[in-house]
């Protein structure tokens, strides 16, 4: 299964009015937020354990009508639905919430969440972009001085990149400690592969090398 992008009214009902249970992220392109959800609705969305849950992106500003109806005033937002009706609610980011009710609905266990799963899931987001970014709060508002430190050289090369808030899933925070053997934030990583951290970007900008090496 994948994520379903909903692209009129009459689809959105349809869809919402299904006996299965519907996880609905209303969203808008601008927001780089919406972005790491839909990336991790993407990743529930092949897994086996929630084969009983259609996910679906709701773009906000187009369905207006829908967002209205709901009172979407930010996005993201995940609405959780049960035959048409709304049983459930997140406001804003956060994964690990969204994991956990996606997991109560779908009546999976613990043990059905395998080690493997997250070893799924940090690859996708690590492949995200060929030069993708885990640090402490976003692009645009940086929360920690060596986040902050890293985007300013970034933004001088022109790349494009993507940005993933480790501080709204503690679960990826963790497990890409061990996964890439690199214990601080930031990390760069450029077409899946780990480059380092804010020091090695200085050394590589400082060699002259930053350049091809994030658009190797």
């Amino acid at each position: 299964m994948s994520v379903i992008t909903v692209t009129s009214v009459e689809q959105y009902n349809k869809l919402i009015g299904s006996s299965a249970v519907s996880v609905a992220l209303f969203s808008a392109e601008w927001a780089e937020q919406c972005k790491q959800i839909l990336s991790v609705m993407s990743e529930l969305a092949k897994q086996s354990v929630y084969g009983g849950i259609q996910f679906l992106d709701v773009p906000a500003e187009d369905l207006s009508e829908v967002a209205l109806k709901h009172q979407i005033e930010a996005v993201p937002t995940v609405i959780f639905f049960r035959a048409g009706t709304a049983v459930d609610r997140i406001d804003g980011v956060d994964i690990a919430a969204l994991t956990t009710k996606c997991r109560k609905f779908s009546g999976a266990s613990n043990s059905d969440i395998t080690e493997g799963t997250l070893e799924d899931r940090l690859k996708s987001l690590i492949n995200q972009c060929n030069v993708m970014i885990f640090m402490k709060g976003d692009r645009n508002v940086p929360r920690c001085g060596f986040s902050k430190q890293l985007i300013a050289i970034i933004n001088e090369t022109g790349v494009t990149y993507e940005t993933f808030d480790i501080l709204t899933d503690e679960e990826v925070r963790q497990g890409l400690k061990t996964y890439s053997d690199w214990p601080t934030y930031p990390q760069v990583y450029v077409k899946g592969e780990l480059i380092g951290g804010l020091d090695i970007i200085k050394e590589l900008l400082a060699a002259g090398e930053l350049n091809a090496t994030l658009s190797a």
